[in-house]
């Protein structure tokens, strides 16, 4: 899982390093890059490219696709800390899609731990000035349908291969990436290509990384670990990128976190 977090930081950081491609740019280069490695492995095992939840499978891909897209684009409006941080509040609005779609129970200390993060949000939004109103909306909508995909990813269970999740999920941010860059193409120049073909290579082995994880060890210890990539991503901003974080900020994502890992171990001890 620390390798995971820090093929993402790595990703991210890059992310913030090319704003001056546009992020459908930097989605479509994204995701071309994995599709090298989805593909491979998919030929090589034979395993079936199509799987066989399909609608499910394009429904996971279009909301995957939609959430990193609107996150790439807050990623041009605030510092990459910040926009980790305001990501991973995407397991509550999953917690709300579980109750409304598949009918679970959410416990009352559980939206305790909830609204500490979401004032964690206040906090950061509040005092950070570096944050302005538009970013703010981005990554909330993008952890929105990222709470989504983990609903559908629920709905598909292990009736899937996971690459050949991943796999759709990246021929579809490809084809819509590659599309929308058309209007708003900028060719790459010298290391610039190189730099943006590393975003796939980073965020596949983010996700085979955080697969391996989870496979290799029990949830309620590998999970917390992965909010580690928080802080790399600060030292990222602050130490390659130019970025600072005023207390409030530190003190905003500390609350979002919290809030959040108070759920993981209550769901833990007393849910699970």
């Amino acid at each position: 899982m620390v390798l995971s977090t820090l093929a993402f930081t790595g990703m991210n950081g890059l992310i913030k390093f090319l704003t001056d491609y546009s992020a459908y740019q930097l989605v479509f280069f994204r995701s071309i890059g994995s599709l090298v490695f989805t593909f491979s492995f998919l030929l090589s095992q034979r395993i079936a490219i199509l799987g066989v939840q399909r609608k499910l499978l394009l429904t996971r891909a279009i909301f995957g696709t939609t959430s990193m897209l609107l996150f790439f684009m807050a990623v041009h409006y605030m510092p990459i800390g910040s926009a980790v941080a305001l990501r991973y509040i995407a397991p509550i609005f999953a917690a709300v899609f579980a109750i409304l779609i598949l009918k679970e129970v959410v416990k009352p200390p559980q939206w305790l731990f909830f609204l500490l993060s979401f004032i964690g949000v206040i906090v950061l939004k509040g005092f950070d000035t570096s944050i302005p109103l538009i970013g703010l909306l981005l990554v909330l909508l993008a952890s929105v349908f990222s709470g989504l995909v983990y609903i559908v990813i629920r709905k598909i269970g292990n009736a899937e291969h996971p690459v050949v999740i991943v796999n759709y999920f990246m021929c579809v941010a490809t084809v819509v990436g590659g599309v929308l860059s058309i209007f708003h193409w900028k060719t790459p120049i010298g290391i610039d290509l190189f730099l943006l073909l590393s975003l796939g290579v980073f965020g596949y082995f983010g996700q085979l990384f955080m697969t391996k994880a989870f496979q290799l060890g029990e949830t309620n210890v590998i999970a917390p670990i992965k909010y580690i990539e928080v802080v790399f991503a600060i030292v990222v901003g602050v130490g390659f990128l130019g970025e600072t974080y005023s207390l409030w900020s530190v003190i905003g994502m500390l609350m979002i976190i919290s809030g959040l890992l108070l759920n993981i171990w209550y769901k833990n001890k007393y849910v699970n």
